[in-house]
């Protein structure tokens, strides 16, 4: 955790699309001032404002100076994103703030790349994994819409494609899990540095058609209002 604050305008940035609870604080540039990372399984609803009040003591920060939100929009499983989505758009609300969603996937990328992972360099690409329950997985690449693989399947990967598997220990290859760590502990900065260029640019989001982009949904839950729903009858 670093410290930052004194009366500055900041920005509040939240992800709950993986089994993590990210939370942190930035400049309005996009500078990172202050984070907290820890593992909420699929409890995210008892820790996320929690963990927000703690980041704002120890970053000595001040509520009203609050300048805009920045969300993780997933994709990633029902509870975790509708916990961070309803928080941040309340918090927008409640405040008069901007807000702007961030793709996980991407923030994740960019984080991995930021830790010094081939990117489209000599023509390596990045390629994120998510799980999407326990037999499906997500497969994430810059700039193209995030593909479901089916229980059973395994991505395609071209001969200079590097694997970032985040959540999926077990059920991707080591090194995979050990460069998804490696992102998880990036999320914070990146998901700053594409919020803020973001709301620098004018480009906020309307909170009311602001929706996550789930890989599941419990049962009996239906995809409404342009939220994505990828489970295969798996529930």
């Amino acid at each position: 955790m670093t410290a930052g604050g004194g009366g500055h305008l900041w920005l509040l940035a939240i992800d709950t699309g993986t089994s993590r609870i990210v939370v942190a604080a930035g400049s309005v540039e996009g500078r990172l001032l202050g984070a907290i990372e820890e593992p909420a399984g699929h409890r995210h609803g008892e820790r996320l404002l929690a963990a927000i009040e703690q980041l704002v003591g120890e970053a000595r920060l001040e509520l009203a100076d609050l300048a805009g939100l920045v969300v993780g929009i997933g994709p990633g499983a029902f509870t975790g994103l509708r916990v961070g989505l309803a928080t941040a758009k309340t918090l927008a609300h409640a405040r008069g703030l901007p807000i702007v969603g961030v793709g996980t996937g991407e923030a994740l990328l960019r984080a991995a790349g930021a830790e010094g992972e081939p990117a489209a360099a000599g023509g390596e690409a990045l390629v994120l994994l998510l799980p999407a329950g326990p037999h499906d997985r997500v497969e994430v690449r810059p700039g193209r819409e995030a593909r479901l693989l089916p229980g059973g399947s395994d991505p395609d990967p071209g001969p200079g494609d590097v694997l970032v598997a985040v959540d999926l220990a077990g059920r991707a290859p080591e090194a995979a899990v050990s460069r998804g760590e490696r992102a998880i502990a990036g999320l914070a900065g990146a998901l700053l540095e594409l919020g803020a260029a973001r709301l620098a640019a004018g480009g906020a989001d309307d909170a009311a058609r602001l929706v996550p982009e789930y890989v599941s949904l419990p049962r009996g839950v239906r995809a409404a209002g342009g939220e994505i729903e990828w489970s295969h009858g798996r529930r």
